[in-house]
């Protein structure tokens, strides 16, 4: 099977470019520049120096000894994607959009972010590379992650509350691509997952592909074989596609992407693009799963965790899902804050709590599978952000 986009940024009916006409030069020039750089000697050296160097790459492959040995069954391995600079995978593409950028002789960037880290990742880089740099916020979500917010601003970056819609992620999408469109001349906007308009999906899948390198190199060094699971959280989804996209051609693994599921399954209470209320629609700019109300309007969602909480998934993912190559899946709210506990006490490791869902999904079918079978969690980063949000939910 082909998993490769078409030229339009289709895989099957999902991508596309879905934008004001003002936009349309900016990502032909973005899409002109990406393919011309992506396989250049000197871009490639540079941006994989500044993974070594910077981001401090390759993450470790941990095998989590008491976390399998608790569970019973299955062996669990987890990418350790937090101890990445930054303290989560976001860095990866942030390094490669900033070089773009450089090479673009765009001075400005704008982002969104809702978990906070994709905004540190990208006010970090604009601190390496002195550029201008503005993150889009939602409100509520700056009130959930306030120690990200300090350490954007700490970094240089200006953050802009957005207070319109849920005040989340969607909401801070929509605000940076009303910049964008005004200030589209100076300004590269530094989109943080596989989501938006051609290129951004195939763009930002690519620079994230290097975990799912590291991980099939990594596994092959300590057990000789590939896995038989990959688990990986999904919001936008590029922790997901980083980790599997290397692994797409090997049928024997299976993969698994892990929801939202929140508090219930009524639209409105959990932020899961393949449960109720998920159909294809459109929404800022690409072709994919939306929450959707009966009246096509787009859902409320809600997530304990603030990059998981958004209503639509990246067209990549949603073709997975649709050929039956990725299975999705959801974990509650309750079950993530359990597993993000459960983390932290038996191997010393606070998970964010995105990545506590991934986790929480290994701890459900690892018991039930035999001792010589094998998982590989993406933990796509740390749990720093998320201490205040685990207090207020657990009581202590």
């Amino acid at each position: 099977m082909n998993f490769e986009p078409n030229e339009k940024g289709y895989w099957g009916e999902f991508g596309g470019r879905f934008v004001p006409e003002t936009l349309v030069s900016a990502l032909e020039e973005l899409t002109q520049a990406y393919f011309s750089f992506r396989d250049d000697a000197g871009f490639r050296g540079e941006y994989e120096a500044l993974l070594r160097e910077f981001s401090g790459r390759p993450t470790p492959l941990f095998y989590a000894r008491r976390l399998s040995e608790e569970l019973g069954g299955a062996k669990i391995y987890l990418k350790r994607e937090d101890l990445n600079h930054t303290g989560a995978h976001k860095i990866n593409n942030c390094i490669g959009q900033i070089l773009l950028a450089q090479r673009m002789g765009k001075r400005r960037i704008i982002a969104e972010t809702g978990a906070g880290q994709h905004g540190v990742a990208t006010a970090t880089v604009c601190a390496l590379f002195g550029m201008e740099c503005v993150v889009y916020m939602g409100s509520e979500d700056m009130r959930r992650q306030e120690l990200n917010v300090f350490r954007m601003r700490l970094l240089g970056a200006e953050v802009r509350a957005v207070n319109t819609g849920s005040r989340t992620l969607k909401d801070a999408i929509n605000e940076a691509l009303r910049d964008w469109v005004t200030n589209v001349r100076t300004t590269h906007y530094l989109l943080g997952s596989v989501l938006g308009p051609h290129p951004y999906p195939l763009m930002v899948r690519d620079f994230q592909s290097v975990i799912g390198r590291e991980a099939k190199r990594q596994i092959l060094e300590k057990e000789a074989r590939l896995p038989d699971y990959l688990i990986a959280c999904v919001g936008g989804g590029s922790n997901a596609m980083g980790l599997f996209y290397e692994f797409l051609k090997d049928e024997k693994v299976k993969m698994i992407g892990v929801e939202a599921g929140g508090k219930g399954n009524q639209l409105g209470e959990h932020a899961s693009r393949f449960m109720n209320g998920g159909r294809i629609g459109i929404l800022q700019g690409t072709k994919s799963y939306v929450l959707q109300d009966e009246r096509g309007q787009i859902a409320t969602t809600h997530s304990v965790s603030a990059g998981l909480d958004y209503a639509s998934i990246g067209p990549e993912h949603a073709f997975l899902h649709d050929v039956k190559r990725v299975e999705y899946v959801s974990v509650t709210d309750s079950e993530a804050l359990h597993a993000f506990s459960f983390l932290s006490k038996v191997e010393g490791i606070i998970p964010a709590l995105e990545s506590a869902h991934a986790v929480a999904y290994a701890m459900k079918i690892a018991p039930k599978l035999t001792r010589d079978q094998i998982i590989v969690v993406n933990l796509s980063g740390r749990g720093d952000k998320d201490i205040a949000t685990y207090r207020e939910f657990s009581g202590i």
